[in-house]
């Protein structure tokens, strides 16, 4: 069945993927960035059933109006893809305060000023489906990422709890963890690299960053098929409410999980009943 799908970040990496994958699934798509004349040339120019509008996610005025655009096109949104965001790499004492408040602006309001645009729309037609990108780093903690981690974790317990609020109106929510796919987030127009400021930090984060680079166009996940996968569950009746995605994520998330079980049965027998005991005031 064909669904008018809206896709945040779609000028290069993952984004692209999804837009192209979902007009050859025959969907209605209105795909969405900063700089609509490049997200086009990025697609091949005009095709039909695809929309291109520009938006900023860190602007609700932009928002309201890609939401607006999409419903005067087409005349309904049924899926909101979030998926635009970016990286600002590093040790924590290394970022600055404004980087970390633009890193969480991006990653966690940016999805959230989306949403909140598209929601009216959702609830009048009583259905709807918001899948949002995370991350695998949403997840586990990891060296390097504090700003990009607590952003993402943001995104986790926000998209969790969405849940509850949209659900009694037909709104479907999918949160996604990827782990390392070849989705441009490692290129410099995504990251921001540090520049080592703290000398017990320096060697670190030369290597780090080197390393990281390196990686880049070598991760193992393949986006057209994350992409692909995005839109199976887009397809779903009961869509997942948690996609873990990529063999990395998935052993990542197995090792967070016996993690925390081992740490609930510590807590457990260090003190598992703290309730007030008025008979030992």
């Amino acid at each position: 069945m064909s669904k008018v799908i809206l896709v945040t970040g779609a000028g290069r990496g993952l984004g692209t993927d999804i837009v192209r994958e979902a007009l050859a699934a025959g969907h209605q798509v209105v795909a969405t960035g900063r700089r609509p004349g490049e997200v086009e040339k990025s697609l091949g120019g005009p095709q039909d059933n695809l929309l291109v509008t520009k938006l900023d996610v860190t602007s609700l005025e932009d928002a309201e109006a890609a939401a607006q655009t999409a419903v005067d096109c087409f005349g309904r949104i049924d899926v909101l893809v979030n998926n635009a965001g970016n990286f600002f790499a590093g040790y924590f004492e290394e970022i600055t305060p404004a980087q970390m408040r633009r890193q969480i602006e991006t990653n966690l309001f940016g999805p959230m000023n989306v949403t909140r645009a598209v929601l009216p729309v959702l609830r009048k037609q009583r259905a709807g489906h918001i899948i949002t990108l995370s991350s695998s780093a949403g997840l586990i903690g990891q060296e390097f990422c504090v700003a990009y981690a607590a952003s993402k974790f943001g995104v986790e317990g926000w998209m969790e709890s969405l849940r509850y609020d949209v659900e009694p109106y037909g709104i479907r929510t999918t949160v996604v963890e990827p782990g390392f796919f070849r989705t441009e987030l490692l290129v410099d127009a995504s990251t921001t690299w540090p520049e080592p400021t703290i000398d017990d930090y320096a060697e670190r984060t030369t290597a780090t960053v080197a390393a990281w680079k390196n990686m880049n166009g070598r991760q193992t996940g393949d986006p057209a098929k994350l992409a692909r996968a995005l839109l199976a569950i887009a397809d779903q009746d009961k869509p997942l409410l948690r996609f873990v995605a990529g063999a990395d994520a998935i052993e990542g998330v197995e090792a967070k999980a016996k993690e925390l079980l081992a740490q609930a049965q510590a807590s457990r027998e260090l003190g598992g009943n703290l309730a007030y005991d008025d008979t030992t005031a």
